[in-house]
């Protein structure tokens, strides 16, 4: 397992993206797999960002890990909190219209991993898991 802690600093970002995929690469990804997870990250990384701290900075912990061919990556944040949690992983939905936000990070972390869940409490900070399986398509192509 790989713990990283960071400032909510938009540099960090990068380190995160970085970090995930050099523990990808034990399971020879595809190029594909590699961008999605990436993709999946940045937008985790990029919503604790934005989102959970509007006004100062504060800590991210992101945890990558695996079981099997099973990737799972936890970001965490210790921010605002999402107060309606399923309202915020609706596509286009946005507290930050005004930044030209597009309100797509949960729908690309949807449809780039296997599993997304995300909890929250107002004032305490967010909680996103996800997981994907990597490689072990040998089977589909012979």
């Amino acid at each position: 397992m790989v713990h990283l802690e960071f400032n909510s600093e938009s540099e960090n970002e990068g380190i995160a993206r970085v970090v995930t995929a050099a523990y990808m690469m034990r399971f020879d990804p595809t190029m594909e797999e590699m961008a999605d997870v990436k993709t999946a990250v940045s937008e985790a990384v990029t919503n604790c960002i934005v989102h959970a701290y509007p006004d100062r900075d504060g800590k991210i912990i992101m945890d990558v890990s695996h079981e099997d061919r099973c990737l799972k990556i936890e970001v965490e944040d210790f921010g605002i909190g999402i107060l309606d949690v399923r309202k915020a992983m609706e596509p286009m939905y946005t507290t930050k219209a005004e930044e030209e936000r597009t309100g797509m990070g949960f729908s690309f972390m949807e449809a780039f991993m296997d599993e997304i869940e995300v909890t929250s409490e107002p004032g305490k900070g967010t909680r996103v898991v996800m997981s994907r399986t990597i490689g072990g398509n040998e089977a589909l192509y012979g």
